[in-house]
């Protein structure tokens, strides 16, 4: 693995950025996809500021919450409330299309390439832009899903009747009681498939991915390949870019290339490959698309 030792070596130019993104996508044969929430952010989805303020200003005013993940952990009193706020949270950012067209510029620049993705976002976005669901593995989950929480199976379940019918009758920052989920099989209450505790449920579906994503590293790990690591940051690093890092490293033909509002360090040992941008992701995409011809 690559050492502690950090490059801040880093580009801020959008349009030479891009250039050069459209270059390396060009030169590659497989392009490995790396998304966080970054990624999301770049797209419009809003987690704390004034678009979080302006559709949950009642649970705001009710319970002082700041922002969608702890609104996720808040300690509601009952089940209704909890359904509320995470069903208005799902639909917002699984069933409503993102405030700009960000995947779908990345989807263009990538879709004549053999290519696959890792993620760790849960809101489908990948799928809704047009990438071939059988090159998408979501690691954390997805909030299109419920599950047992106890779990007393693996399995999972399309939650978007109930989530819109949740939305649509909700009041006073509740959710009707026949509402509430349960799990068809023990009784349980249901609960969301996102990965917060040791009790996420890994199904078939979580499985299949997993391995053609092992298919594909293993594939391609000794080829012309571009790792591009797209809002990245180091909550979760051995999912995404720890693996990067490694496969830049043990692959002469590999080249990294990453775009982050923040994090902006590789490891030294990889610094001749490897191109960080800071910025903002879909400006660099709008420009690569835009500007340039693959």
């Amino acid at each position: 693995m690559c050492s502690d030792r950090k490059t801040t070596t880093y580009m801020t130019d959008c349009s030479a950025a891009a250039e050069l993104l459209v270059r390396r996508i060009s030169a590659a044969r497989y392009v490995m996809i790396g998304a966080g929430a970054g990624l999301s952010a770049s797209a419009g989805f809003d987690y704390s500021g004034d678009g979080f303020k302006k559709s949950f200003a009642d649970f705001i005013e009710k319970y002082g919450l700041t922002d969608g993940y702890s609104g996720g952990f808040y300690p509601y009193a009952t089940p209704e409330e909890f359904w509320a706020f995470f069903s208005r949270l799902t639909y917002l950012n699984r069933y409503r299309d993102p405030p700009k067209n960000t995947y779908n510029l990345l989807y263009r620049l990538v879709k004549d390439k053999d290519y696959f993705v890792l993620t760790t976002n849960v809101d489908h976005c990948f799928q809704k832009a047009g990438f071939d669901k059988q090159r998408l593995f979501y690691t954390q989950g997805d909030y299109g899903l419920w599950q047992c929480s106890v779990p007393c199976h693996n399995g999972t379940y399309d939650n978007k009747d109930v989530v819109t019918e949740m939305v649509r009758r909700q009041k006073d920052c509740k959710v009707p009681g026949e509402l509430v989920p349960f799990c068809p099989k023990c009784g349980a209450p249901m609960t969301t498939n996102l990965r917060c505790d040791d009790k996420f449920v890994e199904d078939d579906g979580w499985h299949a991915a997993a391995r053609r994503y092992g298919e594909f590293a293993e594939r391609t790990k000794n080829g012309k390949i571009l790792y591009l690591e797209l809002g990245v940051g180091y909550d979760t690093p051995g999912v995404i870019k720890y693996p990067f890092w490694r496969g830049t490293l043990e692959n002469p033909g590999a080249r990294f290339y990453s775009i982050n509002a923040n994090e902006l360090f590789v490891p030294p040992e990889i610094a001749d490959r490897a191109v960080s941008v800071k910025g903002d992701i879909h400006s660099v995409l709008e420009k690569a698309v835009g500007a340039f011809v693959l």
